[in-house]
């Protein structure tokens, strides 16, 4: 039997609450801090009611290229499962699209970058 697949997830927003864990993953996740490199952060209103409740919030912070060379954007990298990953991608809403970037340690992970129409206001 193989081991299940892990990925690393980059986490700048909601994701890195433990509220947010639990609802979304039934667990606490453990992370490391780690930067995105080029990016910038901006805000999103979210209608989506589910997120909401998870997060407590309708403003979730969203990350942006940025061309100002010092720019990065602070977060946590997660170790989390495929069924893990799915509820991630499930938990961001249209305004966000699952990219693999390249932490300012080297990592490759995935992070939720805007989606080319958010990204284009």
């Amino acid at each position: 039997m193989t081991a299940p697949t892990t990925h690393l997830l980059f986490s700048y927003g909601t994701l890195q609450s433990p509220e947010v864990q639990l609802a979304r993953f039934g667990r606490p996740l453990n992370g490391r801090p780690d930067a995105l490199p080029g990016y910038r952060t901006t805000y999103v209103t979210i209608t989506d009611p589910e997120v909401i409740a998870a997060s407590g919030s309708d403003r979730h912070p969203l990350v942006i290229a940025s061309d100002a060379p010092a720019d990065a954007v602070d977060g946590t990298v997660f170790s989390i499962t495929d069924a893990e990953l799915a509820s991630a991608d499930d938990y961001e809403v249209d305004d966000y699209a699952r990219t693999e970037v390249v932490l300012s340690s080297g990592t490759k992970a995935w992070a939720y970058l805007a989606a080319p129409a958010a990204d284009a206001g």
